[in-house]
């Protein structure tokens, strides 16, 4: 008896399509199956082959994203998103920052979720549980769709991480962090002042990392150890007790996130209790809100609130997001100071109820690390937000508080490569007094001519509140001619409040002195967004 020789194998995708050898066999076998095709099959020409491509991995999407606003609720941004496929309705889940601390832009993430080559929902830092519970629930759904349907969206070619770095080069991303040396800190305050802000500066040598300005810089903090002693209490563990290979109090101080308390800590505590209170537990983990105090409850606090329930420390820990790194624009210049670096920091301090609260990174910068040590850190470089390349184009910048952060390092910048452009910084906070940050370096740079305009607004000076967009308003008529200029704007700082009332100053600006109707002025400044001469460090 002869025994048969297998068929060989149709080749419909090209060699040339950008799948796996994996992938293209399924969609090989996928094609021939659907249209009952025999051996005599003619192989796709390169441009046939993209054009299947498409077909199967196109879904009907038009490649628009109008939910891609930092300012915009995700409430808002699910709206606009309805309807379209699951990778897309994913994108906007994200935080439409494009800060790069999941190591992707929110486009590629949704992407490397939806084929299936990231299997990590919870890196979206600004996001937070918000975009952690909806991807959660979006992936839910991609893998309950019947498998012709979801099939193209696996075989999607891989994206890969925004501004990848080579590999083994430290410092470049996320995934592989360089070392620093921390250098020093002071305040940028003066006493009085109802914030607590600092300068704070590392030096790159031992790292040997360089930047340009408007590039982020990320930072590896640790737990505050009294947080992390007290939650040890609660467990009724030692400090000692070995988890994954080490010590409790070290994973708790490195590993893990401690704020906010996740869905599967509260799954956790609800196997572990019983009546009342393990469906309020369940009831928390689904995302519910039964005594009004969800936004509230970090690890502690959710311990506290269901005293007595004493987990495993094991389970314990593998019930918690892992650390992730906090991205912080840079505000000084590689050119003009080389090796050296630094930031312009907020620490976050508050109380609820009689529990004083700790920003992670901000209070180990302000306090928690002290000159000498070495901490793991990487440059995540710019998506978007830059200096123009013409060194002689003009630049408005708009950066209330801790924003002027990455127009100290254009200034700086400017100043080291004796860029001719004309430079207009916007500076705001509460009180003149005590909150102009950088004020000698800022008055220098005006006396010299380097700064061309600085203008000011301090917010309870006054009986009433006076913001950046208001000082914009009253200086309208030459920022038009600014704009009229060529020149580039740029905004850093909050983006529920100051970017969109500086948006709309701006659209204001353009009706009045630019003579055009109001939806003329809104088309004029989404034009400067499209040509990059609008852009955005906002969070």
């Amino acid at each position: 008896m002869n025994q048969m020789s297998p068929p060989a194998q149709l080749q419909i995708i090209p060699d040339t399509a950008p799948f796996s050898q994996e992938q293209r066999s399924w969609l090989n076998g996928f094609f021939a199956g659907l249209v009952s095709l025999d051996n005599a099959v003619t192989p796709l020409s390169p441009e046939q082959g993209e054009a299947v491509m498409k077909g199967a991995a196109g879904d009907g999407d038009d490649g628009e994203a109008p939910w891609h606003d930092q300012t915009m609720p995700i409430a808002e941004r699910m709206k606009l998103a309805e309807g379209r496929p699951i990778r897309r309705r994913m994108m906007a889940a994200m935080a439409q920052q494009d800060c790069g601390q999941c190591g992707y832009n929110c486009h590629d993430y949704s992407e490397v979720i939806a084929n299936k080559s990231e299997a990590r929902l919870n890196l979206c830092v600004p996001g937070g549980k918000e975009t952690a519970r909806m991807l959660k629930s979006l992936y839910e759904e991609l893998e309950k769709a019947p498998a012709a349907v979801s099939a193209p969206v696996a075989a999607a070619a891989t994206v890969a991480p925004v501004a990848a770095a080579p590999a083994g080069e430290p410092g470049r991303s996320r995934d592989n962090p360089a070392m620093a040396s921390f250098l020093s800190r002071r305040p940028v305050n003066k006493p009085g002042s109802e914030k607590e802000t600092w300068h704070i500066e590392f030096d790159l040598a031992q790292a040997g990392l360089d930047y340009v300005v408007g590039d982020s810089f990320g930072v590896f903090a640790s737990n505050d150890l009294g947080l992390v002693d007290q939650i040890i209490a609660m467990l009724g563990a030692s400090h000692m007790t070995e988890v994954n290979g080490k010590p409790l109090r070290e994973v708790l101080l490195k590993d893990v996130s401690l704020s906010p308390a996740p869905d599967t800590l509260f799954e956790l505590i609800s196997f572990v209790t019983g009546g009342a209170q393990r469906e309020k537990a369940r009831a928390l983990a689904s995302g519910d809100d039964p005594d009004g105090d969800a936004a509230n409850l970090d690890v502690l606090a959710a311990l506290q609130k269901f005293a007595g329930v004493r987990p495993h420390p094991e389970a314990f820990v593998e019930a918690l997001e892992p650390l992730q790194p906090r991205l912080y624009s840079i505000s000084s210049s590689h050119n003009a100071t080389p090796g050296k670096l630094s930031l312009t920091v907020d620490a976050v301090r508050y109380v609820i109820g009689k529990r004083k609260r700790l920003g992670l990174a901000s209070t180990f910068l302000a306090e928690r690390i002290n000159p000498g040590d070495t901490l793991g850190v990487y440059v995540q470089k710019a998506h978007g937000f830059g200096l123009p390349q013409d060194p002689n184009t003009p630049i408005i910048m708009i950066g209330p508080g801790t924003g002027i952060a990455p127009f100290r390092a254009f200034l700086h910048d400017r100043q080291a490569t004796k860029a001719p452009g004309r430079n207009w910084l916007f500076f705001g906070h509460q009180r003149s007094e005590y909150d102009f940050f950088y004020s000698d370096e800022l008055n220098a740079m005006k006396a010299s001519g380097l700064l061309t305009r600085l203008s000011l607004a301090w917010s309870r000076d006054g009986a009433e509140k006076f913001y950046v967009q208001d000082r914009m308003r009253e200086v309208g008529r030459e920022l038009w001619n600014w704009l009229a200029d060529g020149a580039h704007v740029y905004v850093c700082g909050d983006a529920k409040r100051m970017a969109k009332d500086v948006e709309r100053a701006l659209v204001d600006i353009t009706a009045q002195f630019g003579a055009r109707s109001t939806d003329e002025a809104i088309a004029f400044v989404a034009d400067l967004k499209k040509k990059g001469r609008y852009q955005q460090d906002v969070y």
